[in-house]
């Protein structure tokens, strides 16, 4: 039985981010993303009109959601400001795991895509979890927190329940940001 445009579609974009995950965009194939979907290239190629153009449609909801983060926390200041962007964060961070890891691990590759606005969203988020500041010790505590809340939620159930990972990682972000919840 002949699968629905949509159900192949969801298919090819789920083998893809999983691939993507495992060896990276560069060293994913086309090919690849086909075989492991059961498609040939040539109707991988009806769906998506290229490797960049499956990559766009994985992370434009990480995207969005991110900028929408941005937003929301836009005209905060000072301690509140880091508290809601953390937990903001590290939301966004396990719910969608696979992509944020995607979107940051590599962020030179990413930021070369032009339908990704990657660096003006990792810049906003850097600021914001610097509060602001420009001061170069909360630079450098916002850079810690934003590759180890990505790194750390790639755990994925292996360290503690979701709902742990999530209470200790905003904890332990917000330590390092030396930053205490209000």
């Amino acid at each position: 039985m002949a699968r629905s445009a949509s159900a192949m579609r969801g298919q090819i974009l789920k083998s893809a981010l999983r691939l993507f995950s495992v060896h990276g965009f560069r060293g994913t194939s086309l090919q690849d993303i086909a075989s492991d979907v059961g498609c040939s290239k040539a109707s991988l190629l009806y769906h998506f009109a290229g490797k960049e153009k499956i990559l766009t449609e994985l992370l434009t909801p990480t995207q969005d959601a991110l900028a929408e983060l941005l937003d929301r926390v836009a005209g905060l200041t000072g301690g509140r400001l880091v508290e809601e962007t953390v937990v903001g964060y590290v939301d966004l961070t396990l719910r969608f795991r696979r992509e944020i890891r995607l979107l940051f691990e590599d962020i030179t590759e990413m930021s070369c895509h032009q339908d990704l606005n990657v660096m003006e969203l990792a810049d906003g988020l850097l600021d914001a979890l610097a509060g602001r500041s420009h001061r170069a010790p909360a630079r450098v505590a916002a850079w810690m927190v934003l590759g180890a809340v990505f790194i750390t939620s790639a755990a994925d159930g292996e360290v503690a329940p979701d709902e742990v990972l999530r209470a200790e990682m905003i904890r332990s972000a917000l330590r390092t940001l030396d930053h205490t919840p209000s």
